[in-house]
Order: structure tokens, then C-alpha cells, then sequence
């Protein structure tokens, strides 16, 4: 059986071309592992490979969910599950692809088993949220998971939501259903992962010089057409980077330019968050600190191979 391999990196680390030039090389299908570029209705401001892109090599999951649903860690395992085994069963090599750290840790630690929380109960917390604050909810998460209460740093409002929210659903806190994980999808032998670390100098200029490209090429169009859509603000597509900001300006809050470096400082902040989930979670996992796609595949097509020789 082939070995899957999981690329990880952060934003605008040429993630893309690097999986197709993989996938030539090791008979392989991309299947995406980022969960903005899930939706349908995020093209350009996610980066989603192009038409050209996408005829290179067979992808998956890839622009295949409607903005207005809620889409989850968990459902986008199951649906990788299915992908991955399809690809197995054709004697081809499943390439994993994407910035959700989340992603690559519930592939391959496994999931908390964790009910579907109701639309209502969402609601509900988001009313408290609008009403108390964050310091209300983590008020009133301390009182029912002391735990998750205390391991949840600053005004993580997102992450307060969801064990509050849990609770209120199920009558149990989140750090009881983290204790018990479903097995993983790939067992220890099953998979390859590496990392990309590029020089965040030579990144950061790459993420800014991408956002204006995206201007260029429809991304307020395309926060345009969300925007008119009326959907909440929480919802996950509407917090895509730049989003937010190009949202602000369409309703005239603030100015084009302000709403550009915003969004600019954002990803840029994402990015160095991604590169400190690298580090915490995936300690082992090989670095690649090229930004040369060709050095980076020589390098894990060679590390590949140790493990899968076929």
C-alpha cells in the first residue's frame, strides 16, 4: 500500500505548485487540507489552484462547499477518509495538502468524538457574545469547564464559543471529550508529513505581493457577491483573510487602502501563528526551508522513499 504524504506550511508558501510537481513524481492525487479552500465561493481570496492548476494533477475537496454551511473538522475528516481510500484502492499516492495544522492532526492523532452542536444552541452563545463580551463568556465557561476555560489564552472569542457551546449542548465539558480520541484514519506506518518553513522575511513579502494580485484578479468581486449575500458574520467564509476588512470597505467603513494593509497584517500574523502550530505540534515532522520547488522536491521525494520504496 502506497504511503500518503502530508504537506504542511503556511500561507503563500507555494504549497501548490509543489503538490502538483509531487503528484507527477510519485503517481499521486492532491486532496486539499485547508479549510477555507473547501468553499466554492472562495476562489481567489484563499488561493484556491487555478483551472490550469487543477488540470495538472486529479484534486479533491476542493471548492466543493457552499459558503453558508458550517463545515467542521469533523466532517471534513470523514470526507478525506472516503478520498484517501479511493486513492489507495487505485494504486495511487494520496498527497495531503494545506495551511489547517487541525487538519493533519486529527489525520493523524484522531478526532474528539464530539456530538453535532444544533443551529440554536450556536445562537444562543452567539447572543451572550454580543451581549457580555468575551470576559462574560469566559465568565460563564469558567463556572461549567475550569479547564478549557484556562487553557483558552486572551479574548480567543471563536474558542470560547465553541466549549461554551459544547456544554450547553451535550451537558459535557470539551475537555471530557477530548480525553477520549477516534482512532486515527492513517496509523503510524501509513504517512509521511513535512513541513514548509521558508524565511518569513522572504514570506511575508510573498503574502503582501499575493494580496495585491488578488486585487487584481476579482478578489473584491468576489467579497462582493458574500457581502450581498447577507450571510452572518461568523460564519467561516466570512472570516477569511481579507475578508473582514474588504467587507468593511464595501459598507463604506473604512478606506480601500486601510483595507488592504489590513488585510495584509492579518495574514501575516496568521502566518506566524501557523509556523508556531508547526513547531509545538508537529515537533518531528521534517523541515523544508527552500523556497525552491525543486530543491524541496528532491528533498521529500527523497525522505518519501526511505519510507515507501514501491
Amino acid at each position: 500500500m502506497n504511503a500518503s504524504l502530508l504537506i504542511h506550511g503556511p500561507t503563500a508558501s507555494g504549497k501548490t505548485q509543489l503538490a502538483i510537481e509531487l503528484a507527477e513524481a510519485l503517481n499521486g492525487e492532491i486532496v486539499n487540507a485547508d479549510s477555507m479552500q473547501i468553499y466554492k465561493d472562495l476562489n481567489v481570496l484563499t488561493a484556491r489552484p487555478s483551472e490550469d492548476e487543477l488540470a495538472a494533477a486529479p484534486h479533491h475537496l476542493f471548492g466543493s462547499i457552499d459558503a453558508a454551511i458550517r463545515y467542521s473538522t469533523g466532517q471534513w475528516l470523514e470526507d478525506a477518509r472516503g478520498v484517501i481510500a479511493d486513492i489507495l484502492r487505485r494504486g495511487r499516492t494520496p498527497i495531503l495538502v494545506g495551511g489547517t495544522g487541525l487538519y493533519f492532526l486529527a489525520l493523524t492523532q484522531g478526532l474528539s468524538d464530539i456530538p453535532p452542536v444544533p443551529e440554536e444552541v450556536r445562537g444562543d452563545v452567539r447572543t451572550i457574545l454580543s451581549a457580555e463580551g468575551a470576559n462574560g463568556l469566559r465568565a460563564r465557561l469558567e463556572a461549567v469547564d475550569p479547564q478549557s476555560a484556562d487553557r483558552i489564552k486572551g479574548n480567543d472569542r471563536q474558542r470560547l464559543s465553541r466549549a461554551y457551546e459544547v456544554w450547553l449542548a451535550t451537558g459535557k465539558t470539551l475537555t471530557a471529550f477530548q480525553g477520549a480520541r477516534t482512532p486515527p484514519p492513517l496509523g503510524p506506518n501509513e504517512w509521511l508529513g513535512v513541513a514548509l518553513t521558508p524565511p518569513r522575511p522572504r514570506l511575508y513579502a510573498r503574502i503582501d505581493r499575493r494580496f495585491d494580485g488578488m486585487m487584481m484578479k476579482g478578489a473584491m468581486e468576489e467579497a462582493r457577491a458574500l457581502v450581498e449575500r447577507g450571510l452572518p458574520e461568523d460564519l467561516p467564509v466570512m472570516k477569511a483573510h481579507g475578508m473582514p476588512w474588504l467587507a468593511a470597505f464595501l459598507r463604506e467603513q473604512i478606506s480601500a487602502e486601510d483595507a488592504a494593509e489590513n488585510a495584509k497584517r492579518d495574514t501575516r500574523r496568521y502566518a506566524k501563528r501557523q509556523f508556531t502550530w508547526i513547531g509545538r505540534q508537529f515537533p518531528f515532522w521534517p523541515r523544508i526551508p527552500s523556497m525552491d520547488v525543486q530543491d524541496r522536491k528532491k528533498v521529500i521525494f527523497a525522505l518519501y522513499r526511505e519510507i515507501d520504496p514501491g
